[in-house]
């Protein structure tokens, strides 16, 4: 009798397969190197956030706004978040991702529009080839609003995730402050862009792969979003592409790692870069990673500030919002070539 199709990767790779589907095999052309990535502690800046609210505050401000420019990645320690809560979000995703194949299904769903689901690979609706990983993705501001969505097992999920958002949020906050600052504009300018704003998590798991080098756990993209807080396990798995090569990004004990998005790209008018990068996994272990994406809500129109305009450097996006954005990026999939070229004013939208 032959074995029933499974949903989610997570049970299929614990099914004991040697090789994995042909749905899951990229192209030649684009399979990770694995013997040819570049490992490098010091690939991606390192800020202390401590200096923010000393005497030091500039000399941070500058940091960052040199890390958003030629990195679009930078680490952040002395961020406020305590290492318990860290540790814990961390074993609630992994407990999650074991439980039985029947509990976590009562939170699946293929529908990208739901605002809590749990699904695998990025889009099955419109990708080509699937991608190694199973994800739980939530919207978390604000919270009231979606806390009653989030599954209800394991039993302290809601609570202590809860937590960890607001947390993750105010950090954000503060980031984002301190990336209006580095541009020479109000430090609320940022914040007053957004409309709503909007919060998403998702828990990624990676389960081991039998063949990883021919597949990715996600593939190169950018971050359709403003702003990416990143968590991860001991276990490495990101990589950053610059410079042509990609830098695989050792994970660092209660650090988070930030990234640039789209957004942040379009108000920056170009000056800050949303950088490629992409997941790889490995045979032995597996790998949970939790992203908190930060955006604006679907209503806010965004372009590139006027302060940031003159003759020297014109406006290089046209206008418009949030909700247009995400829809284009979810349907394009990912692809390596950046959704922002569709906004630029040159591009032909008939």
């Amino acid at each position: 009798m032959a074995p029933t199709a499974k949903l989610l990767l997570a049970d299929l790779a614990s099914s004991g397969v040697k090789q994995i589907p042909s749905n899951y095999i990229r192209p030649i052309s684009d399979r990770p190197n694995l013997s040819d990535d570049h490992f490098s502690d010091g690939s991606i800046p390192m800020i202390d956030l401590n200096g923010l609210n000393g005497p030091n505050h500039s000399t941070v401000i500058g940091q960052i706004g040199q890390a958003c420019q030629r990195d679009g990645f930078f680490q952040v320690k002395n961020h406020g978040i305590p290492e318990e809560m860290i540790s814990n979000v961390l074993d609630i995703a992994r407990q999650f991702f074991k439980l039985p194949e029947s509990e976590r299904l009562k939170n699946y769903s293929d529908d990208p529009s739901k605002t809590t689901r749990l699904s695998t690979s990025f889009n099955i609706k419109t990708e080509q080839v699937s991608s190694w990983r199973d994800f739980l993705r939530f919207h978390c501001h604000p919270l009231e609003d979606y806390v009653h969505e989030w599954p209800s097992n394991p039993p302290s999920f809601r609570k202590d995730v809860a937590e960890y958002c607001r947390s993750v949020r105010g950090l954000v906050l503060r980031l984002l402050e301190a990336i209006s600052e580095s541009l020479g504009l109000e430090r609320d300018f940022i914040d007053k862009k957004l409309g709503r704003h909007g919060q998403h998590m998702a828990m990624n798991y990676y389960p081991p792969c039998p063949q990883p080098e021919l597949t990715y756990g996600l593939p190169g993209h950018t971050d359709p979003n403003l702003i990416t807080i990143l968590l991860q396990d001991d276990v490495p798995g990101l990589q950053v592409l610059r410079n042509g090569k990609w830098i695989a990004v050792n994970p660092v004990p209660n650090t988070f790692i930030v990234n640039i998005g789209d957004q942040i790209q379009v108000l920056s008018n170009d000056r800050y870069k949303s950088v490629l990068h992409r997941a790889v996994v490995n045979s032995e272990r597996d790998r949970i990673s939790i992203p908190t994406f930060y955006c604006p809500s679907p209503d806010a129109v965004i372009g590139p500030p006027k302060e940031l305009i003159d003759d020297e450097n014109p406006a290089v996006y046209r206008d418009f919002t949030y909700g247009e954005y995400y829809e284009k990026f979810w349907n394009k999939g990912l692809v390596r070539e950046c959704c922002l070229d569709l906004f630029k004013p040159s591009h032909n939208t008939t």
